[in-house]
């Protein structure tokens, strides 16, 4: 049974949290010698401190790190970095001696590819995205289907039946969030209308770190008597949050993390209706516990709503009133009476 190398006693486990990662390649828990190691793991834009996204896979990492016994070190990518850029994280990881491999967002399937073929006895994990390699095993999410119920509840809450979603950028990946919703709302009410806004074109990952420009999209709809925005947005989303906050009788809905329960986000949890939660740190525990336990997961492995994957929060119980019709949308899609979609197409 191959085992992630443990580290050996408590002097070097408390060296080994000497540090916290604040720019790209530095590490929060470093090991201290060439000879412990552990867990790697690479984050996208915005890293730790995103309270969403990236967050929620430090929660993962954290837990095995610590339930495991494991040593480990992160690394989080800087706005604007390149492909080569993305795989030099990796193979720095590698290269020293970090096995599992773990690489949050789906920017990262190019060079998690290359890295793969490269170090081929390294098991390396995508969060986000599919890449068919027999040593990279891929966690993805029914993000749709959170949404969708996330759709259902800005519905019935909505008094203006003006809606807005605000997408980090308009990649394939985050029209996922947006199809769903915008499905969940259209079943639930018709008459409503959506506005959707993405922070960046195409796959530019500096749309998910960018709290000021989210917080001037939200302030703009708003302005539009929006008074439901959903943000996937990442650190983005929490500009558009902020924005909420401060007009009387709207709400935001938060997403990957419950982001009512974030405390950097405290300030305006009250109009926080709800989150549509993506577990991340489910996934990325589970993928390094199986090699633990000497049965790696492999191939494609998707987390969906039945299977609790994804999710919709309950938190500050503002959206207590219609959990009922929220509840039997999700057993509608558990069952597969709805079938959700996966893209927008607005």
């Amino acid at each position: 049974m191959r085992r992630v190398t443990r580290i050996l006693t408590a002097g070097i486990a408390t060296a080994s949290l000497a540090f916290t990662a604040t720019a790209c390649g530095e590490s929060s828990t470093e090991a201290s010698s060439g000879e412990n190691k552990g867990i790697g793991l690479s984050y996208d834009e915005g890293g730790r401190g995103d309270h969403s996204f990236n967050d929620s896979a430090a929660k993962g990492y954290d837990k095995a790190k610590k339930e495991l016994k494991l040593g480990g070190k992160e690394i989080t990518a800087k706005p604007g970095e390149t492909e080569a850029d993305r795989y030099q994280h990796l193979a720095d990881l590698a290269d020293a001696g970090y096995n599992p491999v773990i690489a949050v967002g789906f920017a990262y399937a190019p060079s998690v590819t290359k890295a793969a073929k490269k170090y081929k006895e390294v098991d390396f994990a995508i969060v986000d995205a599919v890449v068919d390699l027999p040593n990279v095993t891929s966690l993805v999410f029914n993000e749709h289907e959170a949404s969708y119920l996330a759709g259902v509840a800005a519905a019935l809450k909505s008094k203006s039946d003006h809606i807005g979603f605000i997408g980090g950028t308009d990649s394939v990946l985050i029209k996922k969030f947006a199809g769903g919703f915008e499905q969940g709302i259209k079943d639930t009410n018709p008459k409503a209308k959506l506005d959707v806004q993405w922070v960046k074109e195409g796959n530019d990952t500096a749309g998910f770190g960018q709290p000021d420009r989210g917080k001037e999209i939200a302030e703009g709809m708003l302005a539009r008597d929006i008074d439901v925005i959903y943000s996937a947005a990442g650190a983005s989303g929490s500009g558009a949050i902020e924005a909420t906050a401060k007009k009387k009788g709207t709400w935001s809905i938060g997403v990957d993390g419950d982001q009512y329960n974030s405390e950097p986000l405290a300030p305006y949890k009250n109009s926080i209706l709800t989150s549509a939660v993506k577990n991340v740190d489910v996934a990325v525990y589970n993928f390094v516990k199986s090699i633990e336990d000497g049965k790696k997961l492999t191939g494609v492995q998707s987390f969906t709503l039945e299977q609790g994957g994804v999710s919709l929060s309950y938190s500050g119980g503002f959206i207590d009133d219609i959990k009922p019709k929220i509840e039997e949308a999700q057993k509608k899609i558990s069952d597969g009476d709805i079938k959700v979609t996966d893209t927008y197409k607005g």
